[in-house]
């Protein structure tokens, strides 16, 4: 421990001392002056930043009718005027000194700054292509240090301090520089695997030939091999031994079989849903009292939404073991039923044809599969009827399609005399001097 300790103290001590020797050679008349030059333009950015920003604001509040990309890219530059012009007017010094003097010695700390901001800049431009805010700042700034010591000349011996600071276990070696190494080289890949992903899984859900439920598990297995490859090839790339990881997964393993068993149990659902195509996006169905159409099938859970907007999680697993109504499993056709009645004095005929008339008059009532009307009984006040027409377009709704037949129903007998019976009652109002007297 105390040699570690005292390895991390002399590099300190060495980054400590080329810093102070680059600090030296700031000191030299060659440099002072190009410091005040960079003072200058310094200054003078940061007044064109106060008075540039403020317009360039309401110019691009202003445009109309331009891609969103363009406006982000717009207010991404807005927010970087002033490190725009001072880069800006730190090239054209050093260019001007060029002229003046071929020593490049004489603008060397304007031609490192220049470089310096611009890559800062392009830094900033490139780290937005990191979706997450808090990764893209830690990318930000981790890649703005590393410019910074690169340029300066001061990258190996941060290195060695960082590889100082280690954890030695054994013949295991953990230190700074290699969990760094480690999460730059496993963001790329994962980035890399992200990318082909959504390239792979593009064309998979684009390809016709293969079914919705075959598209969501192949997707699936590809972005576990991707993701799997990439993690693993990235702590292979920085000389961690893969072979420890066989106890490690062995452990991980029990661990699933006593503590996940439900996720476990949804996850071989979902599979087991996939393979057997027997429910897959786009499918209507019911589970009890809820009513939807399938949006998305995920590795724990079945995304439904119903026809007043909610959208409801079903475990895989209730799928499996419960009792599911698929409505459009082999095919989209649907039949569905309505009852109603009729008074007596309606000729039973002419009921069952304005019926079947009035069912084929709404739209997504189908016509080759022709509605059917039947007498189902005689009751106190009417007699019973049920309607019976087809559909192929359940996602659309079904008590939509039951309303509009319904008012084509009631319009049909309307026109044509046909009483709807509701059930009477006849209520006597009974003269309280009549009633016998009860004793008390």
């Amino acid at each position: 421990m105390e040699t570690e300790f005292a390895t991390l103290s002399g590099h300190l001590a060495g980054l400590w001392s080329q810093a102070m020797t680059q600090a030296r050679l700031l000191l030299l008349p060659t440099r002072l002056y190009q410091l005040v030059i960079l003072l200058c333009c310094a200054a003078v950015a940061w007044a064109l930043n106060r008075w540039l920003r403020p317009k360039f604001h309401d110019w691009i509040r202003g445009l109309e009718g331009r891609p969103k990309w363009q406006l982000r890219t717009l207010v991404l530059l807005n927010r970087r005027v002033g490190l725009i012009v001072f880069t800006v007017l730190t090239w054209l010094s050093a260019r001007v000194i060029a002229d003046i003097s071929p020593f490049v010695s004489r603008r060397f700390l304007l031609d490192l700054m220049s470089t310096i901001t611009l890559a800062i800049l392009l830094v900033g431009l490139a780290a937005r292509l990191v979706r997450n805010a808090m990764i893209r700042q830690l990318v930000t700034w981790g890649l703005w240090i590393y410019v910074v010591l690169y340029y300066l000349g001061l990258l190996d011996e941060a290195a060695k301090v960082l590889d100082s600071a280690a954890l030695n276990i054994g013949t295991l070696h953990i230190s700074l520089l290699i969990l760094i190494r480690a999460a730059v080289i496993i963001g790329v890949l994962f980035a890399g695997a992200r990318l082909l992903n959504q390239m792979a899984s593009n064309r998979i859900r684009n390809n016709r030939e293969i079914s919705p439920s075959m598209q969501v598990l192949a997707v699936k297995v590809l972005q576990v091999f991707l993701f799997g490859a990439a993690f693993f090839l990235g702590l292979k790339a920085v000389g961690v031994d893969l072979t420890g990881l066989a106890v490690l997964s062995g452990a991980i393993g029990v661990g699933l079989g006593f503590g996940l068993q439900k996720v476990v149990s949804n996850l071989v659902s979902g599979i087991i849903i996939l393979l057997d195509k027997s429910i897959k996006p786009g499918d209507v169905i019911s589970l009890g009292d809820t009513f939807g159409w399938i949006e998305q099938l995920g590795a724990r859970y079945v995304s439904i939404t119903t026809r007043d907007g909610r959208e409801y999680l079903i475990p895989n697993e209730d799928l499996i073991t419960g009792q599911v109504v698929n409505w459009s499993h082999t095919d989209d056709f649907v039949r569905l039923d309505i009852h109603f009645g009729t008074s007596y004095r309606d000729d039973p005929h002419k009921v069952r044809t304005l019926a079947i008339e009035a069912a084929k008059s709404v739209d997504r009532v189908l016509s080759f599969r022709a509605p059917v009307c039947h007498i189902t009984g005689f009751g106190d006040s009417s007699v019973d009827y049920i309607l019976r027409f087809w559909i192929t377009d359940p996602t659309a709704g079904l008590t939509n399609i039951r309303g509009n037949v319904y008012l084509a129903l009631w319009d049909s007998f309307h026109e044509n005399g046909i009483t709807i019976p509701f059930p009477q009652r006849e209520v006597k109002v009974l003269n309280l001097a009549d009633m016998p007297k009860v004793a008390d």
